[in-house]
């Protein structure tokens, strides 16, 4: 459980441990984590009509008898084309999951306990690009070899934003919108010192 320290050419320097209670983290909570993250982006858009939903239909279609049909009482019965539909999709249902504050924290650790396993979890002092040109940050997520990455910064300026906005299997994360899904999702993860000190200081 000790992710790598990097210097400001991705290369290795040294290591750091990560605290002896991440040991005894459960998976489950990580499971938790990404199944309410993961219905919480559910759109919940679609939508059908019941037949009393439908409109029309006030009149009997023919005679109950005689004609040598099937009795029918209204054209908006699920039977008829342009009914209602019979348990169709409603879009009234909350797929919200709960987790509460501890069992967050408790997932983001245990997924930055994974990737230290991995040996993919990285630690640098700043993750920033100056100049802003997307090819400075492509050599640095190059440099890592990774087939995607998740870079964790304190806070990131508008210069780092857009060297980052269009490289492909690589996200810029702020310090605010890390979670444990996010940290799961990526081969790797680059996080800058002050935010890794951050997490592993609390708790």
């Amino acid at each position: 459980m000790k992710a790598l320290v990097l210097d400001s050419k991705m290369k290795q320097t040294s290591e750091v441990a990560l605290p002896e209670r991440y040991k005894e983290i459960k998976e489950h909570n990580l499971y938790l984590y990404v199944k309410s993250y993961l219905a919480s982006l559910r759109a919940n858009s679609a939508s059908a009509k019941t037949r009393g939903e439908v409109s029309g239909g006030g009149k009997k279609p023919w005679a109950q008898k005689g004609g040598g049909r099937a009795r029918a009482g209204s054209i908006t019965s699920p039977v008829f084309v342009g009914g209602g539909v019979s348990h169709g999709p409603s879009n009234n249902k909350n797929y919200n999951l709960k987790v509460n504050k501890k069992q967050k924290r408790l997932a983001l650790e245990f997924a930055l306990r994974q990737k230290a396993e991995m040996g993919k979890l990285y630690v640098v002092d700043s993750v920033a690009v100056a100049s802003g040109k997307t090819k400075d940050a492509f050599n640095m997520f190059k440099s890592l070899n990774e087939r995607s990455t998740l870079f964790v910064a304190q806070m990131s300026d508008e210069p780092t934003f857009l060297a980052y906005r269009n490289l492909k299997n690589c996200y810029l994360a702020d310090s605010n919108e890390l979670n444990a899904y996010l940290v799961a999702a990526f081969r790797s993860v680059v996080i800058e010192k002050a935010v890794f000190d951050e997490i592993v200081k609390e708790g």
